[in-house]
């Protein structure tokens, strides 16, 4: 455990850890038998953090969302999908490495698979982009959509971005009209589509790969149109209020579950998705699975149609006038 990252509400849980670690390095060099000690302390810790993680706030799951150690799309392909070839450029300007993209087998099944990549470090962020698509990524999903489209392979798209990357040289390239094409194009793709929010689904730059038959979400994933600090920024001023911010916005797996905005809340393992990855793959894999399942039965040609319905029904209300 010496290697991880704790976010500031896990800090208890880490002090206490650092206790059980020096206990044990000092049992070994002492030759003290210190067994009851480390049980209680193990006993106090499995109540901590049992505390700690049956109670996270809005706010702290946006934190677990974000964690640097969390697996990203990547991780999940290797781990979900087999015989993965990862296909490059949207043959118009360049390739985005902050999208991947290529063909697997999910299953014995074949498909097309896009996602969201981070990097892990300063080297690999600059190289993704911290995440932040430009538009010719989301014309490369496009245009390995419109292969699934050709071939009749389903597309499973994994969500994990801050937001469209919003410079100069993306405005001058139409980021703006290239997930507007993305929104348009999905919508009347012949094939299943499935949509999984893995950590961070941040506004149109989510949305550009997040139209789909069925959206799963991660337990500890968020999903708005904006982040709870820049949403802070703007009804207050200052970035101090993004716990409130947070709560407001019901960013949360729950939430969107509540409102009709995702269709299923993915498990993760306890603490996080980073502290295990592969039981993390395995929840996953089983979600997308029931989901292709069901979709599968659907007449292709009748996709597009029920496609539409369902996100026009998001964002439904009626005014009372009582």
């Amino acid at each position: 455990m010496s290697d991880r990252s704790y976010l500031d509400f896990e800090q208890p849980l880490a002090e206490l850890e650092k206790k059980i670690a020096a206990l044990r390095e000092r049992a070994k060099a002492e030759g003290l038998d210190v067994t009851d000690a480390i049980e209680v302390h193990e006993k106090r810790r499995e109540k901590l953090e049992r505390d700690i993680f049956r109670n996270l706030t809005r706010w702290q799951k946006y934190q677990l969302s974000r964690h640097p150690q969390r697996p990203y799309s990547l991780d999940y392909i290797d781990r979900i999908t087999s015989d993965f070839i990862e296909l490059h450029g949207d043959r118009c300007s360049g390739n985005d490495r902050a999208i991947i993209g290529g063909v697997a087998y999910f299953e014995d099944q074949p498909i097309v698979v896009i996602g969201q990549q981070k990097g892990r470090n300063t080297s690999e962020n600059l190289k993704r982009n911290f995440g932040l698509p430009h538009p010719e990524g989301y014309r490369k999903a496009l245009r390995l959509m419109q292969l699934a489209a050709k071939f009749g392979r389903p597309v499973l798209c994994m969500v994990d971005t801050p937001g469209a990357f919003p410079g100069l040289a993306s405005e001058q390239r139409s980021i703006s009209e290239a997930i507007a094409r993305n929104l348009f194009e999905m919508a009347r793709l012949p094939v299943p589509i499935v949509v999984a929010i893995i950590g961070e689904g941040a506004s149109g730059g989510a949305l550009g790969i997040g139209v789909g038959d069925q959206i799963l979400m991660l337990e500890n994933a968020w999903y708005s149109v904006i982040n709870p600090e820049s949403c802070s920024l703007i009804l207050w001023r200052n970035r101090d209020k993004r716990t409130e911010a947070a709560e407001a916005m019901k960013i949360s797996a729950d939430d969107l579950l509540d409102l009709g905005i995702i269709d299923c809340i993915v498990p993760e393992p306890y603490g996080g998705a980073h502290r295990n990855f592969d039981l993390a793959a395995q929840n996953l894999k089983k979600s997308v699975s029931d989901a292709l399942a069901e979709i599968v039965k659907i007449p292709a040609e009748n996709l597009p149609k029920l496609r539409v319905e369902k996100f026009n029904r998001m964002g439904i209300w009626e005014e009372s006038h009582k």
